[in-house]
């Protein structure tokens, strides 16, 4: 069977990974960190997974928190007036519920399978050189590590990143303590313009359930504020004063809360960028890129570890189909265009969201809490991003769709 590598033992590169080897593959991933150094490490990210992330996940028998992680139901959207009450509040659920597991839980799981199904890992912090001698031992090398020297081989697609600096200070804190939603769980996204975004949710971590607060702050802006914060007890308080200011009907939700552990914080910030997918190295070897290598959001819609899920599962579809060919270019330029008609959406809504809002997002919005139907249409877009360029992402199809819901 062929010989297949993946740098990179994150989301997409260890679902694809488990995926080949359940198809008979010989696969090898190349990790910079051992199993044990993910589990006790800093938290990676504030993921939840939807839906039809979770069924790639579930295909390959890999949803193994259903029982224990906390369903998220739906989604609940909060804008402040300015007055400092509410403009807008409503939520809708989903119709099926999300889930979100603690990277460092849910990685170093998923190695352990990896090897117990045969999978040869290797603990090497890869470099651009080392490319080489996998490209001309390997049928087919893939690179699933969005950060680092290797990651910028791929090339910058202009068409398709119209932002070329960062667009949101980011900063997640995992919690415990924190006061429940009343009715059902949610998403509870909390959206100031001009200023930020602040979302949270339930999760699972290693000690347990928990709450993932995400701060989203306009660069320059009140919420761009993590620069001069030393250690955890300093970002939870920061992140309590940014709630007391600008969200306080959330900062009443945090009475009693406290971190889930020493590495349960995280901040950062990063330009949103597509990436033209083939890399080809001086010897003429194309490797292909995967996931947020190629296609990196901004996480304002949440949709990292998603967008990672069905990457993993259109690859392990096209690798299957191609039998005994040849993994060349043309071929990895195919793959990733499979993968785009989906992603192309989440970019593009994800772009949305992060500029000054349209007039029509705005009467949307608005719409949705007067009519349920829009509300669940918006919320289940989160699982399908695909749907809204049907109806969110042109001025004209919304002012079409509203009329249909008002008759």
């Amino acid at each position: 069977m062929r010989d297949i590598l993946i740098v990179g033992a994150g989301q997409a590169g260890l679902h694809l990974a488990v995926g080949l080897l359940q198809q008979g593959y010989d696969v090898t991933v190349i990790s910079n960190r051992t199993p044990e150094d993910i589990r006790d490490g800093r938290v990676m990210s504030g993921q939840c997974m939807f839906g039809t992330a979770l069924s790639h996940e579930r295909e390959l028998g890999l949803d193994w928190w259903a029982d224990v992680c906390p369903p998220i139901e739906g989604i609940a959207l909060t804008v402040p007036s300015p007055e400092g009450g509410k403009l807008l509040d409503w939520a809708g659920r989903l119709d099926v519920p999300a889930r979100s597991v603690d990277q460092r839980l849910k990685m170093p799981a998923w190695l352990g399978e990896f090897e117990r199904l045969g999978g040869k890992l290797v603990l090497h912090d890869a470099s651009p050189e080392d490319l080489e001698t996998y490209a001309a031992r390997y049928d087919l090398v893939l690179v699933a590590a969005g950060k680092g020297q290797i990651a910028s081989l791929f090339e910058r697609d202009p068409a398709r990143s119209p932002y070329t600096t960062p667009q949101r200070a980011l900063a997640v804190t995992y919690v415990n303590g924190l006061t429940p939603r009343p009715d059902h769980s949610a998403v509870c996204f909390n959206l100031l313009p001009g200023v930020g975004e602040y979302f949270v949710f339930p999760a699972l971590t290693h000690t347990g359930p928990c709450e993932i607060m995400v701060f989203e702050g306009v660069p320059g802006g009140p919420m761009d504020c993590w620069g001069d914060v030393r250690g955890p007890a300093e970002h939870l308080a920061r992140g309590r004063q940014i709630l007391e200011t600008f969200f306080p009907w959330e900062a009443e939700r945090c009475a009693a809360i406290e971190l889930t552990d020493d590495n349960a914080t995280l901040t950062g910030r990063f330009a949103p960028t597509v990436r033209r997918p083939v890399a080809v190295l001086p010897s003429g070897a194309p490797i292909l890129g995967v996931a947020d290598v190629v296609v990196l959001n901004d996480p304002i819609t949440g949709q990292g570890s998603n967008n990672a899920a069905k990457c993993a599962a259109v690859y392990l579809r096209a690798i299957v189909e191609r039998g005994s060919q040849p993994f060349d270019a043309e071929w990895m330029q195919e793959t990733f265009d499979r993968f785009w008609t989906q992603a192309q959406h989440v970019t593009g809504w994800t772009n949305a969201l992060l500029a000054p809002a349209e007039p029509h997002h705005l009467a949307l919005l608005g719409a949705a809490g007067q009519h349920p139907e829009v509300a669940h249409r918006f919320v289940n877009g989160f699982d399908d991003p695909s749907d809204y360029a049907e109806w969110f992402m042109d001025a004209d199809r919304a002012e079409a769709y509203l009329r249909r819901v008002a008759a």
